[in-house]
């Protein structure tokens, strides 16, 4: 593998792995975290379409950097929240790990999808698709009119549609 392309990543690499590591490492305060993020930051450079060399490389690096953090930090949320979840039921959840890992994937899932909608439009829409809530349920619980309910709700699904069918597009 010695094309340009190739030469270029290993340029980069070589360059600025040591400051991008260091920096991570400031920002999140854990060095098997900061490693891991360093690494696939790197590997979405050498994953990318673009062969041209990049123009301002640490800028580039941060930006990846940074969006992979949020993705991480956003995942640990999400898991936690749901440990908590789990902590706060009456009878104990014995699961297996496979099963675990399945819900963690599925709670992931659910968070992407619902990605870039409000806070209040999120709780109302997992209320209902999730606990079986009904639309007055719901409005009485987080005390909002029954139409901003059915709108939060329509809002959710129809986000999530679009979402599933640009996924599907080819």
């Amino acid at each position: 593998m010695d094309s340009p392309a190739y030469q270029n990543i290993q340029r980069l690499y070589a360059e600025h792995h040591d400051w991008l590591l260091g920096w991570l490492n400031r920002r999140v305060n854990n060095r098997a975290d900061a490693a891991d993020l360093t690494q696939d930051t790197f590997c979405r450079v050498l994953t990318s379409p673009s062969a041209t060399p990049i123009a301002e490389p640490r800028a580039y690096l941060l930006t990846l950097a940074r969006r992979l953090t949020i993705d991480l930090w956003r995942a640990r949320d999400v898991e936690a929240r749901y440990l908590d979840a789990l902590g706060h039921e009456q009878e104990p959840v014995a699961a297996s790990p496979e099963l675990l890992m399945m819900l963690k994937q599925a709670v992931q899932e659910i968070d992407a999808l619902l990605d870039g909608l409000p806070v209040p439009v999120k709780h109302a829409f997992l209320l209902n698709r999730l606990d079986g809530m009904t639309h007055p349920a719901i409005a009485q619980v987080l005390g909002l009119s029954l139409a901003t309910v059915e709108r939060h709700v329509k809002r959710a699904f129809l986000h999530c549609l679009a979402a599933r069918r640009a996924a599907d597009a080819p």
